[in-house]
């Protein structure tokens, strides 16, 4: 319900304005941001709960991967459905002034919020609660405290291999559209065929990770494998040159790829370190996206201050060997982060077994 209103209060009017009957920058800063706030909020309880039930099913680490990675792939379909919506939604009129692309972004918005709450509603009336088995004994039933996780090394090396796997998803993200228009100067349709691509690739994989056995030790070596990918496309993304901007489409394959190895075993490594610990894996969760947050937000804010006082492209007389703050945030920030994530997952001691009785599900 947070989701649905604050994001309708963003693509919608700005109330206090409406209220206060003034449009001044402060007022709206103060509007957006605090329906940002509150969205961050619902967003959080969704998001740790959810990932906290995977480790409320099973102990089974194989299975505990196999539902990370069919989470991961269904998130690849809702962001391919909402390119399919945009479609539709560009495609029925032709924007011809401001007010026409106000329009079609807030039918855009209002259609994923309507399908997001009829995915709810039936997540929330066609679930049966399970209950825990009664046959499980231990730590399953046991109080975990806060405190406990910071005794633990594992929990600051997945918390630190977590954060930069987001760091790498979203600065690259948020500066796709940038650096696909902006630096490489391709066509318009570029900016949905490029992060179409990268969608795709990472749904496949996704599937494809469904089916592996895993151990702690594969964890770390598909994490690693998706690293360096990422390094390599990043390098590719702060050299390539607009006459070969039509490599782009290529790197994105592979950074699809490395997207979805990294994430799948990233937050399998979460469920490695809560092992038996059921009951504070919503901590685990809950504290390891307020850090990957507060560091997205920051590394935006400090990229976004250096693109304020750099110079444009345009102005500058090198503008063969000039590099914008785009493709630093698109190539070399997600390739620096992607190689301190693999020197830190191979400091990892990742143990992933289990006795026997709680390798069953712990569910009814």
């Amino acid at each position: 319900m947070l989701v649905a209103i604050s994001f309708s209060s963003v693509f919608g009017v700005c109330i206090p304005c409406k209220v206060l009957a003034t449009c001044s920058s402060m007022v709206q800063i103060i509007s957006y941001s605090t329906s940002a706030a509150i969205f961050n909020v619902g967003w959080a309880a969704s998001q740790v709960s959810h990932m906290s039930m995977v480790n409320c099913i099973t102990l089974n680490s194989t299975s505990r991967v196999a539902m990370t990675s069919c989470r991961n792939a269904f998130t690849m379909v809702a962001n391919l459905g909402l390119y399919a919506i945009a479609f539709i939604v560009f495609g029925v009129r032709e924007a011809r002034t401001h007010t026409d692309i106000e329009n079609q972004y807030r039918w855009i918005a209002y259609s994923s919020i309507f399908i997001g709450c009829c995915f709810v509603v039936i997540f929330q009336l066609g679930t049966k609660e399970p209950r825990l088995m009664n046959g499980i004994k231990g730590s399953c039933r046991e109080r975990i405290s806060w405190t406990f996780w910071f005794k633990k090394v594992l929990y600051y090396q997945v918390a630190l291999v977590y954060l930069i796997t987001r760091l790498v998803q979203n600065v690259s993200q948020a500066y796709l559209a940038f650096y696909i228009i902006n630096e490489l100067q391709l066509v318009q349709s570029a900016k949905a065929l490029v992060p179409a691509m990268i969608y795709i690739c990472s749904f496949i994989v996704s599937v494809i990770m469904q089916e592996l056995s895993w151990t702690g030790q594969r964890l770390k070596v598909y994490y690693s494998a998706g690293g360096i990918i990422w390094i390599f496309c990043g390098a590719g993304i702060l050299l390539l040159p607009r006459s070969l901007s039509g490599f782009m489409y290529v790197i994105s394959m592979f950074i699809g790829l490395a997207n979805a190895l990294m994430t799948v075993t990233a937050v399998s490594m979460q469920s490695v370190l809560v092992g038996s610990n059921v009951n504070g894996c919503a901590f685990v969760y809950g504290s390891l996206s307020f850090l990957e947050k507060m560091s997205c937000g920051f590394a935006l804010y400090i990229l976004q201050w250096f693109q304020r006082t750099s110079p444009s492209v345009h102005e500058t007389n090198f503008q063969d060997t000039y590099i914008s703050v785009t493709r630093y945030g698109m190539g070399l920030l997600p390739a620096f982060a992607s190689l301190v994530g693999v020197v830190v997952t191979y400091t990892m001691e990742l143990q992933s077994h289990y006795p026997e009785p709680l390798m069953e599900s712990l569910l009814e």
